[in-house]
Order: C-alpha cells, then structure tokens, then sequence
C-alpha cells in the first residue's frame, strides 16, 4: 500500500540520458558546485560523525527538485547527519549527473525516471540504486494559442522537448505515437517536429517564434505562459491517479554498501523534508525561492513560482508503477532496447524509517533487490 503522499503540489523536471544515445550533457564538468557556507545549517554543531565525514550529494536547481532545494537550504538534511558534513553539487541534466555518480563526485543524487533508467541499464544493474521518490508532476504541453488551439492542431508544428530521450521527450514521443503520428525518434522529424531545445533557451526561443510550443517541466512551462502560451495539457491528466515520477533519490551501490548508516540519515532528512514542506507550504515555497536566487543569482518572479510550485507534489513514494511505464515508452520509441530492471530499487532503508513513523511501506512494483 503506497504511503500517503504530500498534498502540496510542487514543480520542475529531471533531464534524462539513454546509454544508446550520444546526448551532451548541459552541465559545465559535473555541474556547478552550491556554497556550502549559503546552507542554513550546513553542520550540525557538536554533531556526531556516521561513517563518512561527508556525503556528495547532487540535484537540479529546479522546481521538482524541490525536497533538496529545501532540505539544504533549511538545514532538515544535515541535521539528520549530524557531523557528517553535506556538500552539494547541481547539474542541468541527467547525464552529467549520472556521470558524476559513476565517477565517485556524487553519492547520492535527485535525478529523473529516464536517467535512473538508463544508469542502471548501462551499467549492467551495478551502478545505481533507487532509494525514494522525491517528486511527482510539474510537467505541461504549452502551446501558442494563436497557432494551437486543440491537441489535433499540433500537427506539423514545432514543439520543444528539453532532451533527446529525456523524460518529457519520451513522455511527447509517446504521446505522439499514441495519436498514429509518425515521428523519427533521433532527428524529431515526421508529422510533428520535436526540437530539443535546453530549457534555459526554450523561453527565448518561444519569444523569437522559432518554436510553436513546448512539452516542458516546471518552471519552463510557466515561464512560457507568462510569454503568453497557454496550457493545453497537463500531463498528470494522461497517468492512473494523476501522479507519475518525475524525481527519485539514488545512491551509488557502493556508498550504499560502504556508508548505510549516512544513506539512512539522508533519507530521514528527506522524510522530514516532505513532511515540512507539506505543513509550511509558503515557508517553503519561499525556501526553495531563495535557494534558487543563490544557485542562479535570481529568484523566480511570484507569476512563474506560484503556477509552477502548485504543479508539482512533493512524495516519499517512488511510484515505482509509473517508472516501469516510463521504461516501456522508451522501449516503444525506440530510444532503449528492452531493460533488466530488477534490482533497481532498494526501498528497505526508506520503509524502516517509514513503519517507525506507522506510515505504510511504499511497493517497488517487483523491481526490488532481492
């Protein structure tokens, strides 16, 4: 039985990488590294040490990333590692950070579905494990109203996707298909053109006219909307439930092995993270606000914050159905071959903190280590 997830709904989105694909990574090196000294409680004074002196831990600067955002920013994180000092790291997209995971620069990582996907696939089942869900939502097919106005409509336009094979491009791809359109999975080129365009750019590309709309996660779909786009689909509205993953927690097997006791404590601060962000809903919306000024030298304006943080649900609860989906729309794209799954999460250290609480345990869907 799925634990109850947060009721706060919260946005942005994971960049994914398939191991068949030669994708560049948007990131400068690994990512850019946070300030530790910026952190609100960066070491908890007089703590205690586990077994590491630090975790390496990376994240998006990005709205669905919202459990890391404000789980460094307010310190919930670190204080459940006592001495053990947290050092951050950010990404622009999946493949760097799964590259920095493999590598040894990170620990533990926020990421998407299509990225955990493809890292463990990759890597043979050896690399990574899916530990928690972090964040569910937060992503939208925007359009410009005055080209689209029904979904039929899309039909020869150009629609931006942030990746090839990342989760909203796969996501779109899929869609595609579904609607008997045919479309070149690796060049984006049929009866709708998907262009990948980086999210930083998509919104300047929107404004030039190069594009007519956009399946994007937050807040690029709401930076598009205050350009004047209007939202044509939810993507929640295409998943049982109206909830699909779009962030999970990793953490490299051999960390995981090495450091349990650190791994455990990072997941009770993201446990209490959820929880705090669900019973301070502003406090943490301006949390993770301020973050985001300090990772990119600005905050989002309350036009663009507002919409995008009410689309995203933050949730403990990986939703491991919805990322086997996931899988299978690769597969049908044509972007993965068929992948080994099986061992891809490990939720045991989540659900013992999770029974210590009386909450219900949440299901791996048949994927578990065994």
């Amino acid at each position: 039985m799925p634990a109850p997830r947060s009721t706060v709904r919260r946005g942005l989105a994971a960049v994914a990488a398939l191991p068949l694909l030669a994708v560049a990574a948007t990131a400068c090196g690994y990512g850019s590294e946070a300030k530790d000294d910026d952190a609100k409680a960066n070491v908890s004074a007089g703590g205690k040490k586990l077994s590491s002196d630090t975790v390496k831990i990376g994240y998006f600067p990005n709205l669905t990333h919202a459990t890391a955002l404000v789980g460094i920013e307010e310190g919930t994180i670190q204080k459940e590692l006592g001495g053990t000092r947290v050092e951050s790291t950010t990404f622009n997209a999946g493949p760097s950070e799964i590259e920095a995971l493999n590598a040894g620069s990170i620990d533990i990582g926020f990421i998407g579905p299509s990225p955990s996907i493809n890292g463990y696939s990759k890597s043979q089942g050896k690399g990574l494990r899916i530990i928690s869900g972090s964040a569910s939502g937060g992503v939208r097919l925007v359009v410009n109203p005055k080209k689209i106005t029904t979904l039929d409509d899309l039909k020869g336009k150009k629609i931006a996707t942030p990746q090839l094979g990342n989760t909203q491009d796969v996501a779109f791809l899929n869609w595609i298909s579904e609607k008997g359109w045919k479309v070149d999975a690796q060049s984006g080129k049929g009866d709708v053109s998907v262009v990948r365009s980086d999210n930083k750019v998509t919104p300047d590309a929107y404004r030039a006219g190069d594009l007519d709309g956009a399946w994007v996660p937050e807040p690029t779909a709401s930076k598009l909307v205050s350009q004047g786009a209007k939202v044509l689909l939810d993507e929640t509205e295409l998943w049982p439930d109206k909830k699909f993953v779009i962030t999970n927690i990793i953490v490299s097997q051999k960390f995981l092995a090495d450091h349990p006791d650190v791994v455990e404590a990072v997941l009770k601060g993201s446990v209490a993270t959820n929880k705090w962000i669900n019973a301070n809903p502003e406090k943490a919306k301006a949390s993770a606000n301020e973050a985001l000024e300090k990772l990119s030298g600005k905050p989002l304006p309350k036009e663009i914050l507002d919409p995008a943080w009410e689309s995203i649900e933050v949730t403990d609860d990986p939703l491991a159905e919805t990322l086997k989906t996931q899988a299978g729309h690769s597969v049908k794209s044509g972007l993965l071959k068929e992948p080994n799954l099986r061992g891809i999460y490990d939720l045991g250290p989540l659900n013992k903190i999770l029974k210590a609480e009386g909450r219900p345990e949440v299901a791996d869907a048949g994927l578990g280590v065994e």
